[in-house]
């Protein structure tokens, strides 16, 4: 009996893999031809020229020169740098060192590691690279109040946006029990989805980003309900186990990722609206206004869900679930249907965290997977299972983000993070909001 039962449950997930694969072909661009014409181009090598103004804010360093060199040392491409600071250059596949021009840095501005000038970077199978030049000192030797306060706004920023992503990855792991790894992939879909209908276009018609935003929400949330009903609802009604799940749950995190670096290309890209806008002076601190937005959206979305989980009647049924499953269902409610709405909810909120995220960052295949970790500190920090845990952790975990760029490099600024995850785990292993549970 025990064998039929797995072989229905590999079945059933077999059906759900193939049924959401189709989806996201049809969803994701109609086809690879977009993905194998970019791997023909070659790759991107991109980054950013930062620097610290005198009241602490970065800023971009415009009219620096970056030139290509390939392995016989020819000069293949070469690119200037814009007035934030971007840069990009296409080329084909291979190694090649990128030399920043040092001739062209303004004066006063250096380098921090010169002999680190050229970087070598390697592109394969179209995929995108980065090269890093920081400038300046490698400690400051001062820091002033505005830029503790700019850090201050940055963290917050980041931190309603790791809070968008990962309220619907505690609400599913509080009805379920589920540790979704698959939920940074919806983050990706949903950033993917936006760039599609806003830049690229489907069926020759492009939306603007807050049309396109709504049917990125509608159509997350409809992806998290269907796989729920394809893949977890069976896998639970055959009694399957947590770890089981979980396993599951790494495969499509793997696939999904791949699917899309295959539909998507591993080039960074953008929306096409509310990208080039000059910054705010708001005197202590500066901020673009699609920033400010972003911030305000943030807000009144996370309000109103925990505003929903308090006050109506479903919210009150997601919290009885999450708190007693068993209990729940004897008193009459109906826990399949509550478990089914978390995660369309959910989905639809990463669906909704991965169009903000795509506005202040480029867009590629593995966005969703970078900021899973930090999804994770943030529920762990905040307590597992909990809304206001996954919020008020999310914005512990971005402020300091932000603000270890204080002390440390600031390539190195998510390993704080992960590192404060570490010790509230040894200290508190509930998390902040969590309650402590005997085990016995």
């Amino acid at each position: 009996m025990g064998g039929v039962q797995l072989t229905t449950i590999v079945a059933r997930v077999w059906r759900g893999v193939a049924t959401v694969f189709l989806v996201s072909l049809v969803l994701l661009g109609l086809g690879p031809a977009d993905s194998v014409a970019a791997q023909e181009d070659g790759g991107e090598v991109s980054g950013s020229l930062l620097q610290r103004n005198d009241d602490g804010e970065r800023v971009g360093v415009a009219g620096v020169i970056f030139r290509a060199f390939d392995e016989s040392g020819a000069e293949v491409s070469s690119t200037t740098t814009a007035e934030d600071g971007s840069w990009s250059m296409t080329v084909p596949e291979g190694t090649y060192d990128i030399l920043l021009d040092e001739q062209t840095l303004p004066e006063g501005v250096s380098l921090r590691n010169p002999d680190k000038n050229p970087a070598q970077v390697t592109l394969i199978d179209g995929a995108s690279k980065s090269a890093l030049f920081p400038l300046g000192e490698a400690a400051a030797s001062s820091v002033g109040g505005n830029t503790v306060i700019q850090l201050i706004v940055d963290g917050l920023k980041l931190g309603l946006i790791i809070a968008m992503c990962a309220i619907g990855l505690s609400l599913i792991y509080g009805t379920t029990g589920l540790t979704n790894f698959a939920h940074g992939e919806a983050v990706t879909f949903g950033a993917v989805t936006a760039y599609l209908l806003n830049s690229t276009g489907v069926f020759g018609v492009r939306l603007h980003l807050i049309p396109a935003t709504f049917i990125v929400i509608a159509i997350c949330g409809g992806a998290g309900g269907l796989f729920n009903r394809v893949v977890w609802r069976p896998m639970r009604r055959r009694g399957a186990s947590l770890v089981a799940a979980l396993v599951v749950s790494i495969g499509f995190s793997i696939f999904f990722r791949y699917v899309i670096l295959f539909i998507f290309s591993g080039r960074a890209k953008r929306l096409r609206d509310y990208q080039i806008q000059e910054q705010w002076d708001l005197g202590l601190f500066r901020l673009a206004p699609k920033d400010l937005v972003l911030m305000i959206i943030s807000v009144a979305v996370l309000v109103g869900v925990a505003l929903a989980l308090q006050l109506t009647r479903m919210g009150k049924a997601m919290r009885a679930v999450s708190d007693n499953r068993d209990l729940a269902e004897s008193t009459g409610i109906d826990v399949e249907r509550v478990i089914s709405l978390v995660w369309i909810c959910g989905s639809a909120l990463a669906g909704l965290g991965g169009v903000l995220f795509g506005l202040t960052e480029s867009i590629n295949w593995e966005m969703g997977f970078r900021i899973l970790l930090l999804m994770f500190a943030g529920v762990t920090l905040g307590g597992l299972g909990t809304a206001y845990g996954a919020l008020f952790g999310s914005i512990i975990v971005g402020l300091f983000i932000q603000l270890s760029t204080l002390v440390i490099p600031t390539d190195m600024k998510n390993v704080g993070a992960l590192l404060m995850l570490i010790v509230i785990l040894l200290i508190r292993p509930q998390g902040l909001f969590g309650r402590r549970e005997r085990i016995g």
